[in-house]
């Protein structure tokens, strides 16, 4: 009886890793992402990921000692969860509201359906819809890269559209790859440097924290999708590289359609799950009245994550089909 298995619930994982050393990989992933948005917006942007980090800490220790239970703050998966929700949020967002998202999705998206590995979606992404949804002028709000931002508030940033909205309003004056690559634009902490995304979702697939058919496909279907569909001179004509230089699609990804807990877990059901997203963020993008569309396509899916598992499972050896009757 020495060598009994441990049965536990998701993430599940074979090796010498262990749950704190995976968050500890994607805490070190983000930095670029993270300094890529304080070069770009200043301390403010790391003051957002502070708030964002220490309120998501908070509410789960808070919570889990209101009812007595042990608690999971050193795994490192609360600080996972704010830092993704800051580089999911624009700088100048009031620090209030971020720390409102940081609860929401600590207490109401984890929590209350168990804690880590119980979560039926991305808590960062969840707490940015509903953040959308309930302050949407504070989140679609972008400083103006290099601008001052108050700490506090209390007083009038110069602000910029962001170059999906840009390209979704037919400018004509539009950022250039390079600017896009290296993130010198308007838009979420996280979101704006290409580069900075690339080098931590390396870092990822380096350390086989990810694999990299989920990025891959997924970013490929909106390239394919809008080069197809997103040109106003017909078919065929669309800028595909400005269209997965910009928003959060990198971000999105890299570091949210490869969660463990709330995508597939079959390779099969991976790829359904990618190509899935990757379709609903061209649908958005191009026919929707939102620029963006890769945190709600995320979402969609993680609820059909269940599901792409079932119909992706591999058949169970001396499985054995029996015939319907009429």
């Amino acid at each position: 009886m020495q060598d009994m298995l441990t049965v536990s619930h998701a993430p599940h994982v074979a090796g010498k890793d262990n749950l704190k050393s995976i968050m500890l990989d994607v805490i070190i992933a983000l930095l670029p992402a993270l300094l890529a948005g304080c070069l770009v917006f200043g301390y403010r942007a790391l003051a957002v990921a502070v708030v964002c980090v220490l309120f998501a800490v908070l509410a789960e220790f808070i919570w889990q000692k209101l009812l007595k239970k042990s608690s999971t703050i050193s795994d490192l998966s609360a600080v996972v969860t704010g830092l993704l929700l800051a580089m999911n949020l624009p700088a100048g967002i009031p620090l209030w509201i971020a720390a409102i998202g940081s609860v929401f999705a600590i207490i109401v998206v984890k929590q209350f359906f168990g804690g880590i590995g119980h979560n039926f979606m991305n808590p960062a992404l969840a707490a940015r819809a509903f953040l959308l949804a309930s302050w949407s002028l504070a989140m679609t709000t972008w400083p103006e890269p290099g601008t001052a931002i108050p700490l506090f508030g209390g007083a009038d940033v110069v602000t910029s559209a962001t170059p999906l909205a840009l390209y979704a309003e037919g400018a004509t004056e539009l950022p250039s790859y390079l600017t896009l690559f290296l993130g010198k634009t308007g838009g979420c902490i996280g979101e704006t440097s290409a580069l900075a995304i690339l080098l931590g979702g390396a870092y990822l697939f380096i350390t086989k924290v990810i694999r990299i058919r989920v990025p891959l496909i997924f970013i490929s279907t909106v390239a394919l999708g809008t080069w197809i569909f997103g040109g106003s001179e017909g078919f065929f004509s669309g800028d595909w590289l400005y269209q997965i230089l910009s928003g959060g699609l990198m971000l999105g990804a890299f570091f949210m359609a490869t969660d463990y807990t709330t995508t597939p877990f079959t390779p099969k059901g991976q790829i359904l799950f990618a190509l899935g997203c990757g379709i609903l963020t061209v649908v958005i993008r191009l026919w929707g009245g939102y620029p963006e569309g890769v945190s709600y396509s995320i979402l969609l899916m993680n609820i059909a994550s269940p599901l792409l598992d079932k119909v992706s499972a591999p058949r169970r050896f001396g499985y054995k089909k029996t015939k319907e009757v009429a």
